[in-house]
């Protein structure tokens, strides 16, 4: 939250490149977050340039009964989740914000004009995080569209733990997002 900074994180190795490239010619600064579970991510990424636009996010995943909206890794999480919500009869739309800042508003805007429900899935604390943030500015522009109070999937406010066993149960993953659409479907009872 420094005016004039921007800041990007990519969730595949083809933004990751696009994004990085974009910000090496951006005259301003940028801060490049690459989350550590994605440092192994194999995809696609031509030898040519190629800039991906900081400041505009991207559908992954078509949706039309809710809207969940990722940053990072836990896009991967949120499509996996979207197919477990599939088999239950639930279309979820797929957001990925690529760049927190400057955030890609009107993507987010009118995704949940059309499934009027949203979820925001983030690495980060749940407390002044990037969901946190996110929920607050859609909440202020699109608040008569919302047929349910905005949900964030985040780590808890506590220190991150060092055992495996604790780990599992504190990083937020496909099953947490699916549970929090179970949340908010008893919510909005309405849900289809």
């Amino acid at each position: 939250h420094i005016p004039g900074l921007k800041v990007v994180m990519p969730s595949t190795p083809y933004d990751a490149k696009g994004l990085l490239m974009s910000s090496i010619e951006d005259n301003n600064p940028v801060v490049f977050i690459v989350e550590r579970w994605l440092y192994y991510e194999v995809g696609e990424v031509p030898e040519e340039m190629y800039y991906v636009p900081i400041g505009k996010g991207t559908v992954r995943r078509e949706g039309r009964d809710l809207t969940i909206v990722a940053t990072s890794y836990m896009v991967k999480e949120a499509i996996k989740a979207s197919q477990k919500l599939d088999k239950k009869g639930i279309s979820a739309e797929v957001i990925d914000v690529r760049s927190l800042k400057p955030l890609d508003e009107k993507l987010l805007l009118e995704s949940v004009r059309k499934t009027g429900r949203m979820i925001v899935v983030d690495g980060g604390w749940k407390t002044c995080g990037a969901a946190a943030e996110i929920s607050a500015q859609v909440t202020e522009k699109a608040f008569k569209y919302l047929k349910a109070p905005i949900m964030r999937v985040t780590l808890p406010d506590t220190p991150a733990p060092a055992s495996s066993v604790l780990e599992k149960a504190f990083y937020p993953d496909a099953n947490s997002i699916v549970s929090a659409v179970e949340r908010l479907r008893e919510m909005s009872k309405s849900l289809e």
